[in-house]
């Protein structure tokens, strides 16, 4: 018998997930440091509230679009950090809106974005509190030394409308001592010039579970540990079971007894390999490798003979979970009693 609902679905074993928050929550508090979790993973305003309901102090958004569709459906969220350089007259006009709705907070990593956010807040009540994004070794946006942050620090705090809120990064994956070390450099540098670092921001499912107070970080930000997916399976930091997010899907053709075709495909699992071999770990069949996907079908091989056929269906924990959250309008959620509720993802499509 197949599942109450149409494939290639989405499914979200809620026990699963909040079992998840409550224990990531636990590990830090007992670190000493503040939870500002990532909603990118999920785009869901409940999850978002039962996050900040277990103990977070906030959230965490990458686009404005996310920030106002959360706010629009939880406007009891009254903290958010928005960890994206924001740049452009409408963008701006949006992040200031924003900014009377919640506690607002951001970064910046150039002059540019400096210039552009206190043009737009220099004559507003409430400053906005904006953080210098470090690179500390993840290749990806950043000042590039200690020095380079004081200097980002110095300016924010005399650029009419901002304040200056602390220091925040992304590192790589088992980069934290190396992101501790700068981040330590910097808040001294700036606290040389005689401003107060008030947060050290740093995140990263990978190295969750290896986190320690450290004196120089206050506060993580992990984003993928709520649903976890295959790739943080490979890197030791979650098992299976430990997976909330599933796609179900049907096989729809078995040309061959070592090849069969599902209904999803890259719209659906997409196409992140994130270092892996295959598209995703198909649940109960470790032989079985989703070799190739194209837009609508999934191809699964084996070297022995697949015990399926047309018509079953599998449940498969993809590479990357927060991709496929943002590629369905619904998703399916397995409540703790067993029912299922279809709840639309608040902040799908808001890449903006």
């Amino acid at each position: 018998m197949g599942p109450a609902f149409e494939t290639p679905a989405v499914v979200i074993d809620l026990a699963i997930a909040l079992r998840n928050i409550s224990r990531a929550q636990a590990h830090l508090a007992e670190q000493g440091l503040a939870v500002r979790p990532h909603i990118k993973t999920h785009k869901l305003a409940k999850l978002a509230v039962a996050q900040i309901a277990a103990g977070a102090v906030g959230i965490t958004c990458q686009k404005i679009g996310e920030v106002e569709a959360l706010l629009d459906e939880a406007p009891t969220i009254t903290d958010v950090f928005l960890s994206y350089p924001v740049l452009g007259t409408a963008k701006l006009a949006r992040l200031r809106t924003l900014a009377r709705r919640t506690r607002l907070s951001t970064v910046a990593d150039s002059q540019e974005v400096v210039e552009g956010l206190s043009a737009a807040f220099a004559g507003e009540p409430q400053s906005l509190r904006v953080l210098v994004e470090c690179d500390t070794g993840g290749a990806r946006c950043g000042v590039q030394s200690p020095d380079e942050a004081a200097s980002m620090a110095r300016r924010i705090a005399e650029a009419p409308g901002l304040e200056f809120g602390g220091l925040m990064t992304y590192p790589a994956a088992g980069g934290q001592a190396a992101a501790t070390t700068f981040l330590a450099k910097a808040k001294a540098a700036v606290e040389r010039q005689g401003l107060e670092v008030p947060v050290v921001s740093s995140g990263g499912t990978p190295d969750l579970w290896q986190t320690r107070a450290d004196g120089i970080i206050t506060e993580y930000r992990p984003g993928t540990y709520i649903y976890n997916d295959r790739s943080l399976i490979a890197r030791g930091a979650a098992a299976e079971a430990d997976c909330a997010l599933r796609v179900v899907a049907t096989v729809v053709s078995k040309p061959t007894p070592q090849r069969a075709v599902i209904d999803a495909g890259t719209k659906v699992l997409t196409s992140d390999l994130l270092g892996l071999v295959g598209h995703g770990l198909v649940c109960g069949l470790p032989d079985v490798t989703i070799d190739q996907l194209s837009e609508e079908h999934g191809r699964l091989t084996s070297a022995n003979t697949i015990p399926l056929s047309v018509g079953d269906t599998v449940e498969i924990v993809p590479n990357h979970a927060c991709v496929v959250s943002n590629m369905v309008d619904a998703v399916h959620v397995r409540m703790p009693d067993g029912a299922i509720e279809l709840w639309p993802v608040t902040a799908r499509g808001r890449v903006t």
